[in-house]
């Protein structure tokens, strides 16, 4: 097994890497936003102002600071200030309905909310100290009235403090809080920058499309780009033309991206050339669809790919591992520091050395659990760290997968029924709960659908009480009241039954494929 890789010694928490930006590139460029330039002094300093003004409010050490808005340079400043204040940042995506917001926040804790004036009405009934970006909102004060003046001291959180609260639906069906850990979040950036060729280095212009608020953005995208020192393009909110104007105009060089993106990028003329200067182009969080990577070949990019977890940090996986011995299919090998073992139905590991045993096996006809070991890993699940790493460090990650003789991971299968839109989790569960409290709707079902943009999308299975009228338009909408529009069901069947087991249990293996006739 590989050895851990070591954080520097001089690095004990996120803001260092701020903190050692600022010192060594001063007045090279941090970030672009729009018309915005902000260099890495600037930056420091406008963090070190916010956070003098969050301590002003008194909160205690490790209280958690709510954090939803679209990317933005206010975005990073309050995610650092956050920091520097030693509280733990509460990420949200601010296209959450109030039910889901709110939950956030009770869940949470949250003692302030730095958000936009939408985020702000959508939680009129919660009662936290608000702060409002991207526009205004009578309850909420000007994100730049936070700034004061003074000396900040040096954080004193850092190591095994959380750091942040991301929630991810997991395979629990309710959306839980990853506990990460200063630790895990600077182990995994260690982790990715000893890779080779390194996804950012210094002279690297990066393209921050993902948002901040997904493990994605956060970990290889924001804490790679100031880890390094290098320039970060935040986008705002996803375009494909506007995107790839940017690629060519601030000559970027390494693209984070979901298959969504791609497959949006590769359907615009000319974006062959607006991709000229990219060295490098990641992919992950779904699978790429075959007919997207055979474009981006066409046009001589190599989309590298991942396997992460908002639990790992978020990365385990990658196909730069080894880029000389590349397998077309898999999701490349683990990190420098990260174990990985796959667990049988029995609960015991699956070794190579059983496939040798078995003439007629092979390592892709028997997969198994996927579980994972490392620093990068989250401290358990908010508040108690419950379900975490067991005692032995191994973490049981839901995904089914196997390995190739070449020790290259091929993902099969989710042991729950996750959905991922555009690399979003969505809990099936949670659908489902918002469909039958409609008063037409007796029972449902949601799968994943396979999508040409988004990867998966979701489809609902409905059946109506007797007599009772809706149409599919109107489930629909009904569920856009309650749910996120990545949630929200792209299509609905009308069926008499769902096909059940002798248990009782929704068969959705029949509903994926007969559509509901068995």
């Amino acid at each position: 097994m590989p050895d851990s890789v070591a954080v520097e010694q001089d690095i004990r928490n996120i803001l260092d890497l701020l903190s050692q930006a600022a010192r060594d590139r001063p007045d090279h460029v941090a970030l672009r936003c729009g018309t915005a330039t902000v260099r890495w002094s600037e930056l420091s300093d406008a963090v070190r102002a916010t956070a003098n003004g969050l301590r002003e409010l008194r909160p205690g050490p490790g209280d958690r600071l709510a954090l939803v808005s679209p990317n933005g340079i206010d975005w990073v400043v309050a995610y650092f200030a956050a920091l520097a204040a030693d509280l733990v940042v509460v990420p949200g995506n601010p296209a959450y309905t109030g039910a889901e917001l709110g939950r956030l926040l009770a869940d949470s804790g949250a003692r302030v909310l730095v958000g936009t004036p939408e985020v702000h009405e959508a939680t009129a009934d919660h009662t936290v100290t608000r702060y409002v970006v991207g526009g205004a909102h009578p309850a909420a004060r000007p994100f730049a009235e936070l700034r004061a003046d003074g000396d900040l001291t040096a954080p004193v959180r850092g190591g095994e403090d959380t750091a942040v609260l991301l929630y991810t639906s997991g395979t629990s069906g309710t959306p839980r809080a990853a506990m990460l850990s200063h630790r895990a979040l600077l182990a995994n950036g260690e982790q990715l920058a000893a890779l080779d060729p390194p996804p950012v280095g210094p002279d690297d212009v990066v393209l921050l499309a993902l948002p901040l608020f997904h493990a994605f953005g956060l970990g290889p995208g924001l804490h790679a780009v100031v880890r390094h020192a290098a320039t970060g393009v935040l986008v705002t909110r996803f375009d494909a033309e506007t995107t790839l104007d940017d690629l060519s105009r601030y000559e970027v060089s390494t693209v984070l991206g979901v298959p969504s993106m791609y497959a949006a990028w590769v359907r615009r003329p000319g974006f062959a050339e607006r991709f000229a200067r990219v060295r490098l182009a990641v992919t992950g969080a779904a699978p790429l669809a075959p007919e997207t990577r055979q474009a981006l070949a066409d046009a001589g990019v190599e989309p590298w790919d991942g396997y992460g977890l908002t639990e790992a940090g978020p990365v385990v996986t990658s196909s730069l591992v080894a880029p000389a011995r590349r397998t077309t299919g898999s999701v490349g090998r683990p990190l420098a520091g990260v174990e990985l073992r796959l667990v049988g139905a029995d609960g015991e590991p699956i070794s190579a050395e059983e496939y040798e045993e078995d003439a007629d096996a092979s390592p892709g006809t028997d997969p198994g659990e996927i579980h994972v070991r490392g620093a990068n890993l989250f401290s358990g699940y908010w508040p108690d760290g419950v379900d975490g790493p067991d005692a032995d460090g191994w973490w049981a990650t839901g995904d089914v997968g196997y390995v190739d003789e070449d020790g290259d991971l091929f993902l099969v299968d989710r042991i729950g029924e996750l959905i991922l839109v555009s690399g979003f989790n969505v809990y099936p569960r949670e659908v489902e709960l918002v469909l039958v409290d409609h008063p037409a709707v007796r029972e449902a079902a949601v799968v994943g659908a396979p999508h040409p943009l988004t990867g998966q999308a979701v489809r609902a299975f409905v059946v109506l009480y007797d007599g009772a009228h809706v149409g599919e338009d109107d489930l629909i909408d009904y569920c856009h009241r309650y749910l996120a529009h990545f949630k929200c069901p792209v299509g609905v069947d009308f069926v008499a039954e769902l096909p059940h087991s002798a248990t009782g249990k929704v068969r959705k293996s029949v509903l994926r494929d007969t559509g509901g006739r068995d």
